[in-house]
């Protein structure tokens, strides 16, 4: 049986830039909190290399990089456990994912959720503490096309990337809007490239309840609606790696980054990742911390056992990245020689549009918990602000906040899933026994 020990969760860490030599007001509060836990994760939400990697033709949003130096943030903050599947893994294509492990490695990070090829992109990773073992599975279901890392065959190696879990779209429309498109398809030809691809054995078969129309799959129904479900495959996959993390290990924790949403509001998980964490917990996962929407999301107790449904941004300097590939310029209609500065202006319209102006991209919390014989008793959430008031230059950077309104907000977003959070102070508590 084993002895107690704590864990500590954070969102995501976008970091572009060396922290001040002299650290900054706040880092001491927020690194001590940090260093009083046994596992300290964060979603290492970045590529590590020195900008010699090919950048892909897509990205997570940024085209993010930071230098190998900058690893050295992320131990002076204490972190000592990391999730790399996200959105932003292959940014700089499969060198870039390869030589993000090769840094991580040197410098002896335990992560998570990215490797050479899909085994190993979907392993357990383990952390050795004084008192527990902890496995980590990881994993993402927002990723760009050609992020997800490939098997090796009896004859091919596989390819580097990152660990997906992919889901099914379905939109559920009456009698007459299916009609409807099902006359566009056939006076337009819009599903004729899709169909020829299944005709000449490069695709398998549609399922024939669903009716394809251009890239979305549509059913019959009284409600109009939409439903996602997560893939078979992946969904096994995952069930695999936690059930051989909870032979291996005290405690398993799983980490899932996922910008998609339910129905039009960013801060609702969509229905495929619920049933996903859920099916997690089923398997023996002890704690499920998600991250994506750089947004806070609700809590929920399932089964005794937490899911984070996203954590939120921890540091993020997306806006001070030191290097963008001519395709972020291009697709801005700007110049292959634009400078980054200038980029980051244009698409922020001058700070008064995007991320720059919504307060709760700013704000976030530290979820702090501890386990002892299999069983987590209390949560603590410690309330965190990035500085949005400050210039670019200065903002992202995480100090304790004694902002109660980041803890009312969380409870508001718990509250469908049954959450209580009781707001104490400067701290929010969940009780699970």
């Amino acid at each position: 049986m084993t002895k107690k020990c704590s864990f500590i969760a954070a969102g995501d860490m976008f970091v572009t830039r060396k922290l001040p030599e002299k650290k900054y007001e706040g880092f001491n509060e927020i690194r001590d909190l940090i260093l009083e836990h046994d596992i300290r994760f964060v979603n290492l939400e970045t590529t590590i290399h020195t900008g010699d990697c090919h950048p892909s033709a897509f990205s997570g949003g940024t085209w993010a990089m930071a230098e190998p130096q900058m690893l050295d943030n992320v131990e002076e903050l204490g972190f000592n456990l990391l999730n790399t599947a996200n959105n932003h893994s292959t940014d700089y294509s499969q060198d870039g994912v390869l030589e993000t492990i090769r840094h991580l490695k040197e410098n002896g990070f335990v992560f998570a959720g990215t490797g050479k090829n899909l085994f190993e992109a979907s392993q357990p990773a383990y952390l050795e503490t004084s008192d527990a073992r902890v496995a980590l599975i990881a994993t993402s279901s927002t990723f760009s096309p050609g992020s997800n890392a490939g098997n090796q065959s009896l004859s091919m190696t596989g390819r580097p990337g990152l660990n997906p879990l992919r889901y099914k779209k379905t939109v559920y429309v009456e009698k007459n809007y299916l009609d409807t498109l099902r006359e566009i398809a056939d006076k337009t030809g819009v599903n004729a490239s899709h169909e020829l691809t299944i005709k000449n054995g490069f695709a398998l078969p549609d399922n024939p309840d669903d009716f394809y129309f251009n890239g979305t799959y549509f059913k019959e129904d009284s409600n109009n609606h939409i439903s996602t479900v997560t893939n078979k495959k992946d969904l096994e996959r995952i069930e695999k790696a936690i059930i051989e993390g909870k032979t291996q290990a005290d405690y398993v924790l799983v980490s899932i980054h996922s910008h998609e949403f339910s129905g039009t509001d960013i801060l609702n998980p969509a229905e495929f990742c619920i049933e996903f964490c859920h099916r997690c917990i089923e398997a023996g996962a002890d704690a499920i911390i998600g991250h994506g929407p750089h947004e806070l999301r609700g809590i929920e107790i399932y089964k005794g056992k937490p899911i984070f449904y996203s954590m939120g941004n921890f540091l993020f300097e997306s806006d001070t990245v030191s290097l963008q590939p001519s395709d972020a310029y291009e697709n801005a209609n700007m110049a292959f020689n634009t400078t980054v500065g200038l980029y980051m202006n244009n698409r922020s319209k001058n700070e008064t549009s995007g991320f720059v102006v919504q307060p709760n991209i700013w704000k976030s919390v530290l979820a702090s918990f501890s386990a002892e014989e299999g069983k987590i008793k209390e949560i603590k959430l410690y309330p965190i602000t990035l500085d949005m008031e400050k210039p670019r230059c200065r903002r992202g950077l995480p100090s304790l906040s004694h902002d109660k309104s980041i803890l009312e907000h969380l409870s508001t977003l718990s509250k469908p899933f049954g959450t209580k959070i009781e707001i104490k102070g400067d701290v929010g508590f969940i009780r699970l026994d």
